[in-house]
């Protein structure tokens, strides 16, 4: 799961506790722009401090590419359409070599190389995959093999054709994302639709939500996208109706105040908080705590699928925590049990 900084590069105070906020939600790869001199320069401390591992967004001139390697990024990110000639690429292949450093190849329709642009008269997705296959092999030449690539475009249709035209024709590890996606709700459904059709046909190794929001929230997203395909878990899996005019207690209401009440739970489980007696006691038999309305002012409490206690709904909230809480310690002390028992 990757993110993008969105603070100035050369604030390194402020780069780097918004990486320390997004690796807290849970981000393995954080990815900074590195647009100038300056902004190089301040990469050495940040990739000291940083909880994850940096990829640097390069654009433009090759040098900054260089200097990321240098600064000990561990990734570098070029766009082959504005990078420069093949000479100044092979020039950033030796530095990522010299010090250990991977390479992204990374096509975007919006910035594709002239020449491809003249072929095929626009952005498509087979100017695309010729882009991105120029550039492996350019790499593969230099016998330099530490790279993944990424297609991405605005429009789902050409980004997901971009993909599975390119996964026909190489097994290189993909990054993907749906580039300039749009603001929080929009950008979530074009993502959702996007990678998770790709995710579905079983394409791509490392992702990013891009969002007009918070970085946290694109990796907030990015998680949901994967439980919902049963691909990653982390945290609390929150199974919820919509609510109606059976519901015994304000379920919208509930499900936002838990949400926020239960971010600090890492432990993968799953609470199900259904309003009324047609569907919970259903739903709460496949989730860990559950709690389902029934009237009158109380609801009954599910444990591990089973019928546990009532409780009334004036407490429900805190009861839920209590128990979300105590399950997730649970959870975690049987696993060290295994863990310690398998070595």
């Amino acid at each position: 799961m990757q993110t993008m900084t969105n603070t100035l590069t050369t604030d390194v105070k402020a780069t780097i506790a918004q990486i320390q906020r997004c690796a807290e939600a849970g981000a393995d790869i954080v990815r900074v722009s590195v647009p100038d001199a300056d902004s190089g320069k301040a990469m050495k401390e940040i990739v000291r401090e940083s909880p994850v591992p940096l990829v640097a967004d390069i654009h433009f001139h090759y040098k900054r590419a260089i200097e990321a390697a240098e600064a000990g990024a561990g990734c570098l990110r070029i766009n082959p359409g504005n990078i420069g000639d093949a000479a100044r690429v092979k020039e950033v292949i030796k530095a990522a070599r010299d010090h250990g450093c991977s390479i992204r190849i990374g096509v975007n329709a919006g910035s594709l190389e002239k020449h491809l642009l003249e072929k095929y008269g626009e952005p498509c997705p087979d100017a695309m995959v010729e882009s991105g296959l120029d550039h492996i092999k350019i790499l593969e030449d230099n016998d330099f093999l530490d790279f993944k690539i990424s297609m991405k475009a605005s429009d789902i249709f050409m980004t997901a054709a971009a993909y599975q035209q390119l996964s026909e024709q190489t097994d290189a590890p993909f990054h993907m994302g749906i580039t300039e996606a749009g603001g929080f709700v929009g950008g979530t459904v074009k993502s959702a639709i996007g990678l998770g059709n790709l995710l579905w046909m079983g394409i791509g190794d490392t992702m990013r939500v891009s969002l007009s929001a918070d970085p946290e929230e694109e990796v907030k997203i990015g998680f949901e996208i994967l439980k919902s395909l049963g691909l990653r878990h982390r945290g609390v899996n929150i199974i919820s109706c919509p609510s109606c005019a059976r519901q015994g207690f304000d379920v919208i209401k509930t499900v936002e105040t838990l949400e926020k009440r239960l971010d600090h739970i890492k432990t993968p489980m799953s609470l199900s908080i259904i309003g009324c007696v047609v569907n919970g006691p259903g739903e709460a038999l496949m989730t860990d705590v559950g709690f389902t309305g029934g009237g009158a002012g109380s609801g009954m409490v599910y444990l591990a699928g089973k019928q546990s206690h009532k409780m009334s709904n004036d407490q429900m909230i805190d009861h839920i925590v209590e128990q979300v809480e105590k399950k997730a310690e649970e959870l975690e002390a049987a696993r060290a049990a295994e863990a310690q028992a398998a070595e």
